[in-house]
């Protein structure tokens, strides 16, 4: 049985639009039948514009009740209708004409409509609701919650390795000229390379934060890498989000067994210093008054502690499959080793009093290590001190401390640490140094007291290690020791004669010593030439290739010292001293020398105790004595000229300033505040 319709003269206006828009095919002149509808999967794929005929059938609605949809694309509610004034209005050539169909096939169409829109209505309520209980379980569930989350940041961090490893696979795919232009355009390849594949490890570190900011901070710290890698990593030490109050009362409960409240009588809630394990808060014990620093671990690191590290663990192993020369094992090694200890809070505690204890032998010193209180795995409670940034020119201005001497000290101190006590900070950076003048009870021979906080990570040294490092060191101060330095490298740091010269420049950071030179002769570079020269030296053929094999071969502890050596170095120059580099160096051959002397003297005491006083004995005991005499007065009279010679450029700054800007002008530039042209 079939339906005659027919259209009237004039088009509905709405139908008319919406077919116009919606439709694009060429109806023929008379239709016999509807065709069934086209697939979800296929409408769901192509755009409104797209849209054919039987296509439309489909948005055209069949519930009998008002719709804003219905209205908006047809103009009516009745589907009769909608065909009448629409479709056949919107195409003028079947005005007037029969427009024919079987209604078997209409309700068969309207029954199908009907079941592709309770499917659209189910899937969508389905969806609803497992986003509901997904949320739910986010919330409620915690091993829900670590699944989801450790899935996203390991995606994170895979996302990023195959783009960097795809970065340098191009790399290595390109050829450049055996001339001056090509080896010029094969130096900004690299460049662009490796800042391009730095961008995209520093972004997911910075994402995901935690202990991925602590990998970061590490690799901005390690001169061996290229500059790009380095310099890249370095905002990290400072980009580090604070955790809420509220989370942090809750561990107090979890991890002290109370609450803030029942412990100080002011906390403040916002912290002081946020770094990536960890933050501190100012507060004020309620029994005592006393002042306090509160450290307080952010309370979801340990949640993805170990999913973190097999991340970082199973994705280094990925880049050493890709690329067999690219080692870097040694990253998730130092991650599995240090941050448990790190993430322990008792052994800071047990460290910074262990460190006290070493420097209370002395007559005098610098240094300051905040007293302990108390301390659990996650929170770490000690005395509040107050003080200025190690390299804040303006706080030492203002309380007259001499910036060359407080470089002068820093060096002794951690020259004290690593040469003597054998036991030294390893995570030193200016965030964890603070300076401060000095009270009346304090053990300073000057005018100011340097501040070490952040006691986590400490390294031991073997006695022999020490010695052979001391060694190494004062052949870089003598002429003439190419074989001596080659010698202790390799005792020291497993370096080949291949890898010496970067071993070298890496331990020195100075570029140019082949030969017979050495550090006394070398003249002074600021940071700028040195970063220069630096960038030049790791674009040579094959150069990367050979620093990763020397960070494969080196002992751990030979690259913390590296960072303190780094450390020393960089705020020395941070600090505009007036001084030369060579100041430093000075400082250190000091140390270097009382070392040696040291473990001769113990010897030649075990051979006295085992064997008795001898000719021979004496012997040794004279020329180790001779040495030290020789070496330490040499140094103090070299030390003596450039203290005059620093003192000599502070007064001529003093007197510049005073013609450029009067007793203001003469301070500031004193103080380093301005530089002179």
């Amino acid at each position: 049985m079939a339906t005659r319709l027919a259209g009237p003269s004039k088009a509905h206006p709405i139908g008319t639009l919406s077919l116009l828009l919606l439709s694009r095919v060429s109806l023929p002149t008379q239709l016999r039948y509807f065709r069934p509808p086209i697939s979800l999967s296929y409408r769901f794929h192509q755009p409104l514009r797209h849209l054919s005929f039987s296509t439309l059938v489909i948005l055209v609605p069949f519930r009998r009740t008002k719709s804003p949809l219905q209205d908006f694309i047809i103009g009516h509610r009745r589907w009769d209708y909608c065909l009448k004034t629409g479709f056949v209005g919107a195409f003028p050539q079947l005005d007037g004409k029969a427009l024919t169909t079987s209604a078997g096939h209409i309700l068969r169409l309207r029954r199908t409509s009907h079941l592709n829109i309770n499917f659209v209505r189910r899937a969508l309520l389905g969806l609803a609701l497992i986003f509901l209980t997904c949320a739910t379980l986010f919330e409620l569930s915690p091993p829900f919650r670590y699944g989801v989350v450790g899935i996203v940041r390991c995606s994170r961090v895979a996302v990023a390795v195959l783009g960097a490893i795809w970065d340098y696979k191009a790399l290595f795919s390109k050829s450049w000229a055996d001339d001056s232009a090509g080896r010029a355009q094969r130096h900004l390849d690299y460049q662009s390379t490796h800042l391009s594949a730095a961008r995209r490890i520093f972004n997911v570190l910075k994402q995901n934060g935690g202990i991925y900011v602590k990998l970061g901070q590490h690799m901005s710290s390690i001169q061996l890498i290229p500059m790009a890698w380095s310099s890249t990593m370095r905002p990290l030490q400072d980009q580090c989000l604070p955790t809420p109050y509220e989370h942090i009362n809750q561990l107090f409960l979890e991890d002290v067994g109370v609450d803030i409240p029942q412990l100080f009588d002011r906390f403040d809630h916002e912290p002081i210093g946020v770094a990536s394990l960890a933050q501190v808060h100012r507060a004020r014990d309620r029994l005592t008054g006393k002042e306090l620093a509160v450290k307080v671990m952010h309370p979801r690191l340990e949640e993805y502690q170990e999913i973190d590290t097999r991340t970082v663990v199973v994705m280094l192993g990925f880049v050493k499959w890709v690329f067999p020369e690219f080692e870097f094992s040694w990253l998730g090694e130092e991650m599995q080793e240090n941050l448990p200890k790190e993430m322990d809070f008792r052994i800071e505690a047990a460290n910074a009093a262990r460190c006290a204890h070493d420097f209370s032998t002395l007559p005098s010193t610098t240094l300051k290590i905040p007293d302990v209180l108390w301390a659990k795995k996650r929170v770490l409670v000690m005395e509040y001190i107050k003080g200025g940034r190690f390299d804040d020119l303006e706080y030492l201005a203002q309380h007259k401390i001499d910036r060359n001497r407080a470089s002068q000290e820093l060096t002794r101190i951690f020259a004290q640490m690593v040469y003597l006590n054998g036991y030294f900070h390893a995570d030193p950076h200016a965030g964890n140094l603070l300076i401060r003048p000095s009270l009346s009870s304090s053990r300073s021979p000057y005018n100011f007291e340097i501040v070490l906080l952040d006691h986590g990570l400490y390294f031991d040294l073997s006695e022999e290690f020490r010695v052979n490092y001391a060694k190494l060191w004062l052949s870089f101060l003598k002429p003439n020791s190419t074989a001596q330095r080659r010698k202790y490298a390799k005792l020291v740091g497993n370096i080949s004669d291949e890898n010496y010269d970067i071993f070298e420049t890496a331990i020195t950071g100075r570029v140019g010593m082949k030969g017979q030179g050495s550090l006394m002769a070398m003249q002074a570079q600021t940071r700028e030439e040195q970063k220069l020269i630096q960038n030049v030296v790791m674009a040579q053929e094959g150069i990367l290739v050979e620093i990763l094999k020397i960070l494969r071969n080196v002992p751990r502890r030979l690259l913390m010292i590296l960072k303190v050596n780094d450390l020393t170095r960089s705020l020395d120059q941070a600090l505009n001293t007036t001084h030369s580099p060579i100041r430093v160096w000075l400082i250190l051959a000091r140390f270097c020398e009382l070392a040696i002397w040291n473990h001769e003297w113990a010897m030649i005491q075990a051979s006295y105790r085992h064997n008795g006083l001898s000719l021979s004995l004496i012997s040794n005991w004279f020329k180790a004595w001779w040495d030290f005499q020789k070496w330490h007065n040499s140094l103090q009279i070299v030390e003596r000229f450039f203290d005059i010679y620093a003192g000599l450029s502070k007064n001529y700054m003093w007197f510049n300033g005073l013609v450029q800007g009067g007793i203001r002008g003469a301070q500031r530039q004193a103080a380093g505040l301005v530089t002179t042209s």
